[in-house]
């Protein structure tokens, strides 16, 4: 079974950056496509970027284009999701997640990490 974990949430400032990690145990076919989630307080998780591991196709939320990027690193199976110009609305537990090619569900998800953007 594919494990995820992420790391590098924390406390930031307004107008700050941080960069998040997802570390995965291996890549098999359901790890095929990698993505950020993310949950706010009294929300529904929302989608915020995902990507092939070559990285290609990446895609992103509107709410964060242009602030936030994803990455890939093979060598160290992990994901990276670098966010600059935060907002106290992006404050919210990021996950990392995966999914096969051609499937819409994302069937590995991480213990998730706390962002919180002070204004």
């Amino acid at each position: 079974q594919v494990q995820l974990v992420e790391s590098g949430g924390g406390l930031v400032q307004a107008g700050g950056s941080l960069r998040l990690s997802c570390a995965a145990s291996q890549r098999t076919s359901s790890t095929y496509i990698m993505g950020w989630f993310r949950q706010a307080q009294g929300k529904e998780r929302e989608f915020v970027a995902s990507t092939k591991w070559s990285g290609s196709n990446s895609d992103y939320a509107d709410s964060v284009k242009g602030r936030f990027t994803i990455s890939t690193s093979l060598i160290r199976r992990t994901v990276y999701l670098q966010m600059n110009s935060l907002k106290p609305e992006d404050t919210a537990v990021y996950y990392c997640a995966s999914r096969a090619e051609g499937s819409s569900e994302y069937i590995n998800w991480g213990q998730g990490t706390q962002v919180t953007v002070s204004s």
